[in-house]
């Protein structure tokens, strides 16, 4: 197993530019991603359902980036939430250039087992949830004729794994709907992309996913070893800036399987 690469800093990628990023709180891609997009020049705002941890990221960033972002509450199952969520940060940071959509749900069941509950809440929140926050990005950036969407996938939007169809669905369903919205958006002047990481490493997936599949989905990368959060929130950054101008519609895998 190959060990992480050092933490590569920033180079002004996004300078002068306004990330709004979902989930942002905790320990996993999207607190990356706010990380990363405050040191590439950015001004950003986070948002995540829970105020808390919220509140923690925002002191974190502050201690790490030496700014502190904007940090709104907000449930994407929520319309209204997401409105106000969008409506606040398009005030308070003088318009939107950059969404990251990272928030998203999984869980573990076989289809036979699975509950009408389990399946709706997980495509609820990963799916629908993506599309209200795209919904609202793309109305606020119509309207400026510009700006960029990255939306948070996964190679279970193309593999298969046992307990993961609802998960799977869901991120398949991104996949779709980064495609379909990107050739929309393409004609007034914003780009959509997406993100596929195969796994990525922190403290929430610890929690909630076993040694053994952690262990036997990080061995079956090149690298033997499962992304660090900020590898993933890397290539969000790179399509979040003008370095990838010229795509739009992609679903980039962020891994190194290839059987």
């Amino acid at each position: 197993m190959s060990k992480p690469p050092e933490y590569v800093g920033g180079h002004g990628l996004l300078a002068g530019k306004t990330v709004l990023i979902t989930a942002a709180a905790g320990t996993g891609i999207g607190f990356a991603a706010a990380r990363k997009a405050l040191e590439e020049g950015a001004v950003v705002a986070i948002s995540d359902k829970h105020e808390r941890r919220l509140g923690q990221a925002a002191d974190d960033l502050a201690a790490i980036a030496g700014a502190r972002p904007l940090a709104v509450p907000c449930d994407v199952t929520a319309e209204a939430d997401v409105q106000r969520l969008v409506d606040t940060a398009a005030a308070e940071l003088g318009g939107i250039d950059v969404v990251i959509n990272n928030a998203g749900l999984g869980g573990q069941a076989d289809v036979v087992d699975m509950t009408d509950d389990q399946w709706h809440l997980v495509l609820d929140v990963t799916l629908n949830g993506t599309f209200r926050m795209t919904r609202a990005a793309l109305r606020h950036m119509r309207a400026r004729g510009r700006g960029v969407i990255v939306n948070n996938a996964s190679v279970l939007g193309w593999r298969a794994q046992k307990g993961q169809a609802h998960y799977a669905a869901a991120k398949a369903g991104v996949m779709a709907l980064t495609r379909c919205s990107a050739l929309e958006a393409a004609e007034f002047g914003v780009r959509v992309n997406a993100v596929a990481p195969s796994i990525a490493m922190h403290a929430f997936l610890a929690r909630t996913s076993s040694d053994e599949l952690i262990s036997e989905l990080g061995s079956a990368e090149a690298f033997g070893r499962a992304a660090e959060p900020w590898e993933v929130a890397n290539v969000m950054v790179f399509l979040a800036s003008d370095y990838s101008s010229y795509m739009t519609g992609e679903v980039v895998s962020v891994s190194n399987r290839h059987a």
